[in-house]
């Protein structure tokens, strides 16, 4: 199993999942168009400006926002040699900046990145993962959480959470005013409009939003899995990863911040996938991931 040949399939994935969502804005403004008229179509950028300043703001306070929910302090070098030096080595391997160090104060494993590009990154430990994993495991993780940092995984959440959030304030919105009377509104050129396209319409505002969200998640679960395999680039070495990943499949606990809101910046969500849909999930099963890992390492 070729590493590159797996970056290279994740991010056209990527690619397919973020045109699908331009795909989505294009019918969703055809079902405006086709209900409302020319009336619908101005609404499109109140909610777009609006989406764009509420996660656009997020983006670039990314960093300041996630440490604030989850609680992680900001440690130096003198704080931690061991684990700075640790850093250092997997920033040297993948040539990028060292970015700031963090530490979250919890008993479960798990570890994040976060910030809006390489220079103003953060990387961040809870004080379990850092108790139960060796050094070769936690270099798999650092390389993981590197690897999203290289990616600028969370400029293409920015733009997926953009995109479903105009998705659903547009839909709503439309919504809102057909339960209030807005189909009245339509031009006139569209009184004659043919029924199956206004139930098409109808239908295709009621399921938008959930549409958005399921793209969402996809590119979430295929950033997840990009970071894996770029990470394998960084360190020529899937193994540490891999027993990683399988550390924290057989541990039980969970962070304490379990917000959804950022449940996807965790190397394993801290939410509880085994009650969700697999459609609906942030991460893709760990099992799924440690086979794909094994199978680099057959072929490293």
């Amino acid at each position: 199993m070729d590493f590159r040949k797996l970056q290279a399939a994740n991010k056209l994935k990527t690619t397919e999942l973020l045109f699908g969502m331009a795909l989505l804005v294009g019918v969703v403004i055809w079902a405006l168009m086709t209900y409302f008229g020319k009336t619908g179509v101005g609404v499109v950028p109140f909610a777009v400006g609006i989406a764009l300043l509420s996660v656009w703001g997020s983006y670039w306070t990314s960093d300041k926002i996630v440490l604030t929910m989850t609680g992680a302090k900001i440690v130096s070098e003198a704080d931690n040699k061991q684990l700075y030096d640790l850093v250092t080595e997997v920033c040297i391997a993948a040539g990028l900046p060292v970015p700031k160090i963090a530490i979250v104060e919890d008993n479960a494993p798990n570890a994040f990145a976060t910030g809006r590009n390489q220079d103003h990154a953060v990387i961040a430990f809870t004080t379990g993962i850092l108790r139960v994993m060796d050094r070769e495991e936690l270099q798999g993780v650092t390389a993981h959480e590197m690897a999203h940092v290289a990616n600028r995984d969370t400029l293409v959440s920015a733009i997926a959470a953009t995109t479903a959030g105009a998705l659903a304030l547009l839909s709503d919105f439309m919504l809102r005013m057909m339960i209030f009377g807005g189909g009245n509104r339509r031009d006139n050129n569209n009184n004659d409009q043919n029924p199956l396209a206004l139930i098409a319409s109808l239908v295709v505002l009621i399921l938008a939003p959930l549409a958005a969200l399921l793209l969402r998640l996809a590119i979430s679960r295929k950033r997840e899995a990009l970071a894996d395999v770029t990470a394998v680039a960084f360190t020529r070495n899937p193994t540490g990863l891999r027993r990683a990943l399988e550390v924290l499949a057989a541990d039980s606990t969970v962070v304490h911040q379990k917000s959804t809101a950022v449940a996807h910046i965790w190397i394993e969500s801290p939410l509880d996938d085994s009650k969700t849909s697999k459609l609906f999930s942030t991460h893709p099963p760990l099992a799924t991931r440690i086979a794909t890992l094994k199978a680099m390492e057959g072929n490293a």
